[in-house]
């Protein structure tokens, strides 16, 4: 019931929620108590609903943001507890008391000064938004950004001021109940101090030194710097917060390309939640900005995503534009006929070259490029057991199963993910297989963001794989080395600290003025951050017993690195099929839509080499005998055939691949400026002798003035 509730009111708790009621509770008893009237409990009620304000504010919750929607915003909150302060007072027969006047005065006064408060804010975070914000961009040798607002002047501005009523509202009350106005007096002039000292505060952040430069010096910087760097490939990126992955997982291929790359964002929120990269970056939320950077060194240009704002690069002729997309999959995203707009499409293997032509969708054979996916190159390929235990007959240890399904889509075609049809069918046979496995379920970062089922469907696996892990920590029949887990704990803390300590300078800096400012990424710190990620995943995994369930969301661990310490993996139609078929290990995939075994891998290439589950999981066991005994493994040779035929040869390596792509299209759009260029020039010259040539043909007046053509 009480998670019924939490869902309902889109709380993220249930001190969320209990916060939430105290506060709706909250001022009917602070009304009740005015009417009665008792100082006491209005003084009770008041304090319950100043506590739970905060809390809820502090936590971010959803629900008070809609509460503005409602009329009952912070404001009017705050108005309204004051208004029945009032008429506690006029209840208690002091409507004729200087404490009665100076309690309406007072609050009168505080809410003028909301006014000058609130433009200041405005203006100063106005003034400090950048029309280009970057990364590993040097600006602060060619303009001057000042230091941010301290931060506790701007975070929660507006509920902080609000807060200072809060001296007035004691001040009354104690001089309602001792009939004395002396505290009331001390205490309105307290919150007036206190907001004046606040407006005071701000003033110089709009004025002087203190001031940003304009958009225009900004974004001559910008082209300065461009000029300067000459950069020549560009991965171009525009998305909704929850879709920085898709960017993110091409920052590394980046860093290690021959030719000078930049990162072009388009939207601020994606910034904030980029991953470190060396490579520089600059976010240009506007189209106008964007398509009056000097860009005229780029080369090629690499899309992510199919996106609408694509259109403001897309326009530059100069560049060669190419869709590398983010991930390699059987889906129709894959297959998107808004892929013809670009100049090229970059696939993993033969199978992506394939799946366009038989969609057929205007993308033609010529125009597509197979380059391998340099993304899998942290991806471990199991090479036999010699390798390491894959089970209890080959050294005891518990085999691990992934379970990683995709999200519901963005309509309901029961095909598009496993949770709502079979995800619990899975993981209940997986948690009572015998010999027993352990269950990693690692769902993607979309799962329930559209469907309410699917975010439903999700919690039930979630509870399913806890109480498996509850039940057998409990089993005498699983030890743990609890040493040695301690050690893994302790350095897992020591990463962690560190960690932070190296992003402390980040999370320090205020706005995005000044990280853009500061923003310059150390080349020795990337690397000592890039290292002690390896470290905390492996201490991560040695935190716990090897046969212990886990169900894990975010960013870390990550998915290859679930790839690496998993024995099988189920799945559905999506790229982590595909780049789990990079380890050659034994992998199911569901047949969601029911098509049938012959028609589901007749339509999705990468399920070829896969066993094949229906709703009910009842095969699950062929995965789990092929985990057990990989002689006997009957899809071992196909899942080798299939991964050439996927994910493209080993050799060359696919970074290498990728930079021969890169570097073979920058000369095609190299060739056909220079053509451009040719064309050009010839046209002028035969512009040029056409003038002269009719110039040499006019007529020469009989009085030999030749300038009288001119003055007629």
């Amino acid at each position: 019931m009480i998670s019924t509730a939490i869902r309902v009111a889109r709380v993220g708790s249930a001190a969320e929620l209990a916060a939430a009621v105290l506060m709706m509770l909250g001022y009917p008893a602070l009304m009740l108590a005015a009417l009665v009237p008792s100082v006491y409990a209005f003084a009770a009620a008041a304090a319950v609903t100043y506590l739970a304000d905060h809390y809820l504010h502090r936590k971010g919750s959803y629900l008070v943001n809609r509460l503005s929607k409602v009329r009952a915003g912070l404001s009017i909150r705050f108005l309204i507890r004051q208004l029945l302060l009032v008429l506690l007072l006029a209840r208690m027969s002091l409507s004729d008391n200087l404490v009665f006047y100076g309690a309406i005065a007072g609050f009168i006064a505080f809410y003028g000064l909301q006014a000058p408060h609130g433009a200041l804010v405005t203006l100063i975070r106005n003034r400090r938004r950048m029309p280009v914000a970057t990364r590993n961009v040097d600006l602060a040798s060619r303009i001057r950004i000042p230091d941010a607002p301290p931060r506790r002047l701007l975070n929660r501005s507006a509920e902080k001021m609000l807060h200072l009523d809060l001296a007035a509202v004691v001040g009354v009350l104690v001089s309602a109940a001792m009939d004395s106005p002396v505290a009331a007096f001390a205490g309105i002039g307290a919150t007036l101090v206190l907001g004046c000292g606040y407006v005071l505060a701000l003033m110089p952040y709009v004025r002087g030194r203190k001031i940003p430069p304009t958009a225009e010096k900004v974004l001559a910087a910008v082209d300065d710097w461009l000029r300067e760097y000459r950069p020549q490939t560009v991965l171009y990126f525009s998305g909704s917060r929850d879709s920085a992955y898709q960017v993110n997982m091409w920052l590394e291929t980046m860093e290690q390309l021959d030719s000078r790359p930049l990162v072009i964002l388009r939207e601020r929120v994606i910034l904030a939640n980029l991953a470190p990269t060396t490579v520089p970056v600059v976010c240009v939320p506007g189209g106008v900005h964007l398509m009056n950077m000097d860009l005229s060194t780029v080369r090629v240009a690499l899309y992510a995503a199919n996106v609408g704002k694509n259109i403001h690069l897309l326009r530059v002729p100069t560049m060669k534009h190419v869709f590398i997309g983010h991930g390699d999959s059987d889906k129709l995203a894959s297959v998107n006929p808004f892929s013809k707009v670009y100049d090229e499409v970059w696939t993993a293997g033969r199978a992506g070259r394939d799946r366009y032509a038989i969609a057929d969708v205007g993308v033609r054979d010529e125009d597509i490029v197979e380059v391998g996916r340099p993304q899998l190159a942290p991806i471990q390929t199991w090479r036999g057991a010699s390798e390491g235990p894959r089970g209890e007959a080959a050294g005891g240890r518990c085999p691990t199963v992934l379970y990683a399904p995709t999200w519901e889509g963005w309509d309901d075609n029961p095909g598009n993910t496993s949770i709502l049809l079979a995800g619990e069918n899975i993981v209940k046979k997986l948690v009572k297989a015998d010999p027993p496995v352990r269950v990693l379920y690692k769902p993607h970062p979309f799962t329930g963001t559209r469907s309410a089922a699917a975010k439903a469907a999700h919690q039930r696996i979630t509870a399913l794989v806890e109480k498996a892990a509850a039940g057998r920590a409990a089993d005498s029949r699983f030890t743990a080395d609890t040493a040695a887990q301690d050690r893994a704990k302790a350095e897992l803390a020591r990463v962690e600290a560190r960690l932070a300590e190296l992003a402390g300078a980040a999370g320090d800096r205020g706005d995005e003025a000044e990280a853009s400012r500061d923003g310059v990424a150390d080349p020795a710190k990337h690397e000592e951050i890039a290292r002690l990620r390896d470290e905390w995943n492996d201490a991560y995994w040695r935190s716990f017993p090897d046969w212990e369930h886990r169900v894990i969301t975010g960013a870390e661990p990550r998915l290859y690195d679930c790839f690496n310490v998993s024995d099988a993996m189920v799945s559905d139609i999506s790229s982590v099929v595909s780049d789990f078929i990079a380890s050659g290990k034994p992998y199911a995939v569901t047949d969601s839509a029911e098509l049938g075994v012959e028609e589901f891998k007749r339509q999705n290439t990468a399920v070829r080499a896969a066993v094949i589950l229906s709703n009910s999981a009842a095969e699950l066991g062929e995965l789990l005998a092929a985990v057990r005994d990989p002689a006997a493994d009957p899809l071992a040779e196909d899942r080798k055939e299939l991964k050439q035929y996927l994910l493209g040869p080993d050799e060359p390596a696919s970074i290498v691949q990728f930079n021969g792509a890169v570097a073979d299209l920058a000369l095609k759009a190299e060739t056909r400026n220079l053509g451009q260029e040719s064309r050009a020039a010839a046209g002028a010259a035969g512009a040029d002798e056409l003038s002269d040539a009719l110039s040499a043909q006019q007529p020469v007046p009989a009085n030999g003035d030749t300038d009288s053509t001119t003055r007629r």
